[in-house]
């Protein structure tokens, strides 16, 4: 027998993987919390809690054996046929038994469950049913009464003809007629059968049309970005979705409050620092052109770059707090070709800083006449910031690859570094404010790329880190033409 092809046992094995996908989607569809299965389940066991009170009722009033005791013209015969036939017992007794047998002859189980009666005539019985209790109740009455008669509970039930004759019918006081009747006449349970699987669908149509509301307000929430804090524009007349709707513009009211005293207050803080830090650094840089021996040289320098590094963050929290201000600079045409030129060319002393190895390359294809609708100002800093990254995570004599170039109706700029690059699991909370992947060891405020962001979303364009072709860090950046 020869083995099947190694393909064969690959497509084997992928239907395998794909059906047990199938089941475990549909595992977790089921098992996860769901409002709309919540409702629905809640509705069929309230139409099943009612079922099984109705069927209570019936039990405690004893089922079909109740309404049997409950039929006048029943025991009216019974009389009659006792009464007519007085001085013909053979005939009455015959006769009796008939009526008897068809009474009870749509009744199942035991015969010792069935209804039985008694007839008494001029204080003597004159016929009793088999199974009948052998005493009478000591007070006999009209209406439907209890007993306890040779050990057992019945439920009892004398009418006295004007004659004289009575009749006393018994049923034994539990719900075996209630679930004789259940099981076997279907009366009352087959319904339930019936009707349950159909009402399921009705019911969830139901329950997804009164949510709509809801589902709609969910969408416009999730349709926001994470800087509209605008109460919802979704108003509705229903007083628990108001009561929800509510309540959510009131805490983005509060977030949009708290947000802007917090912008307000680092573009505050910010702006006053850069006054003491400007005069520090006037001075150490006197003190650094006095300095007498090399100790005081050295100290002299880390000071400058604490200084410098203080100056960035500071100038960085600026450039964050207004590209993210309500109040936008004027938004003009800005040519990206040029816009880039001159951004290099003041970037160019950074890369020579770090190595004489780092070229920038901007004239590789750089499209001309590329222009989008933004303000000057946030433009160069976007591109600042993420030169400045690609030029201090690089290797000393790498290469940083910038490219400009028209993408349909979008202006595509990519800078490619061969630095270390950033882990894919990261790539998204490096957009944080103050968040540095923990690997790095080069000295950074975590702003860079939380500013490039914020001017991307004001310019409605779009970022995206992926590797580099010499395994460093590729940063595409898509931005709308003007029109």
């Amino acid at each position: 027998m020869t083995s099947p092809p190694a393909g064969w046992r690959g497509q084997a094995r992928d239907r395998t993987c794909r059906c047990f996908r199938w089941v475990g989607g549909g595992v977790r569809a089921v098992v996860r919390p769901s409002l709309l299965r919540r409702l629905l389940i809640a509705q069929m066991l309230l139409l099943m809690l009612m079922w099984t009170l109705g069927i209570a009722y019936l039990l405690s009033l004893g089922g079909r054996s109740f309404l049997l005791l409950e039929a006048t013209r029943l025991f009216e015969a019974i009389n009659l046929v006792a009464d007519d036939l007085e001085q013909a017992p053979d005939k009455r007794q015959r006769l009796l038994d008939k009526m008897h047998e068809t009474i009870v002859e749509d009744y199942g189980g035991r015969p010792e469950r069935w209804p039985t009666f008694v007839v008494v005539q001029h204080g003597q019985v004159v016929y009793r049913t088999r199974y009948a209790p052998s005493a009478l109740p000591p007070q006999p009455s009209d209406q439907v009464s209890s007993v306890q008669l040779d050990g057992t509970l019945y439920r009892s039930r004398t009418l006295r003809a004007d004659s004289g004759t009575q009749v006393t019918m018994f049923a034994p006081d539990d719900g075996w007629n209630v679930l004789r009747t259940v099981y076997s006449d279907g009366f009352y349970f087959m319904p339930l059968l019936t009707c349950l699987p159909f009402l399921v669908i009705p019911a969830w149509v139901s329950i997804r049309l009164a949510m709509r509301p809801w589902t709609e307000v969910a969408r416009e929430v999730k349709r926001r970005g994470p800087k509209e804090l605008q109460p919802l524009r979704y108003r509705d007349s229903h007083q628990e979705l108001a009561i929800m709707v509510d309540a959510i513009n009131g805490w983005m009211l509060r977030v949009a409050a708290s947000s802007e005293r917090e912008r307000c207050f680092v573009a505050d803080a910010a702006h006053e620092l850069r006054t003491p830090l400007a005069a520090m650094m006037v001075n150490v840089q006197a003190l650094d052109s006095r300095a007498r021996d090399d100790r005081e040289r050295q100290l002299m320098a880390g000071i400058l770059s604490s200084g410098h590094r203080a100056t960035r963050v500071v100038n960085q929290l600026l450039s964050l707090m207004r590209s993210e201000a309500s109040e936008a600079d004027a938004a003009e045409g800005v040519e990206l070709e040029r816009l880039l030129q001159d951004r290099l060319a003041a970037l160019a002393p950074l890369a020579a800083l770090k190595g004489a190895g780092i070229e920038l390359q901007a004239e590789v294809e750089a499209e001309p006449g590329l222009r989008v609708l933004a303000s000057p100002t946030a433009l160069a800093s976007l591109v600042d910031n993420l030169v400045e990254n690609a030029i201090k995570y690089g290797p000393r004599g790498g290469v940083i690859r910038v490219d400009l170039r028209r993408q349909g109706d979008l202006a595509l700029l990519v800078i490619e570094d061969e630095g270390p690059g950033i882990p894919p699991a990261l790539r998204e909370r490096v957009f944080d404010r103050f968040y540095r992947d923990p690997s790095q060891r080069e000295p950074g405020s975590g702003l860079g790329l939380a500013i490039v962001r914020a001017v991307l979303r004001r310019l409605e364009g779009q970022i995206r880190l992926a590797d580099g072709e010499s395994g460093g860090l590729r940063v595409e950046v898509s931005m709308p033409l003007a029109p």
